[in-house]
């Protein structure tokens, strides 16, 4: 009977990983384009980073608003800083913590502004010039990696379709 109640409890784990993974997840990513894509528009205006960029890479970093560090530290995009959870939580973490997820994305476009690529694409709309950058200057421990599911997630999100 133990058994039986193991394997019943191992099958419904498993189905709602795979509802997890599947319809909920883009649902909760349409969610989030939703949520931030005026965030996003107006930050392209500011920076000439094109809004798929700023969020793709949002999207890929956060899980979609679901990570960790977005949760506990309002991070979007696995910046690395100060953070004050081990005084408040007892949670050693290297990733940077702001206030509300504004600071995070304008952060992020401050941080993109000091890379050497920055001047040559600021105002260029293809986002392909633009991950390929981001990936080449360092942001990413593993680029090749990073840049292809940026990519995906800007196709697959339509995020360059205005």
């Amino acid at each position: 009977m133990k058994k039986i109640l193991l394997k019943r409890n191992i099958v419904k784990f498993i189905l709602a990983a795979v509802f997890c993974l599947t319809g909920h997840r883009a649902f909760s990513q349409s969610e989030f384009i939703k949520k931030f894509r005026p965030l996003a528009d107006s930050l392209e205006q500011e920076y000439g980073i094109p809004s798929a960029v700023i969020l793709g890479v949002a999207v890929i970093e956060s899980g979609a608003g679901k990570s960790r560090n977005t949760r506990l530290l309002n991070n979007y995009f696995g910046i690395v800083g100060k953070n004050n959870l081990h005084k408040t939580k007892g949670i050693k973490t290297k990733y940077k913590q702001y206030p509300d997820a504004r600071a995070s994305f304008v952060d992020f476009c401050k941080l993109i502004t000091r890379k050497k690529f920055y001047s040559k694409l600021k105002g260029n709309k293809n986002y392909l010039l633009w991950t390929d950058a981001i990936s080449k200057s360092g942001y990413s421990e593993v680029p090749a990696i990073w840049k292809q599911r940026v990519n995906q997630a800007i196709r697959r999100l339509k995020l360059s379709e205005t």
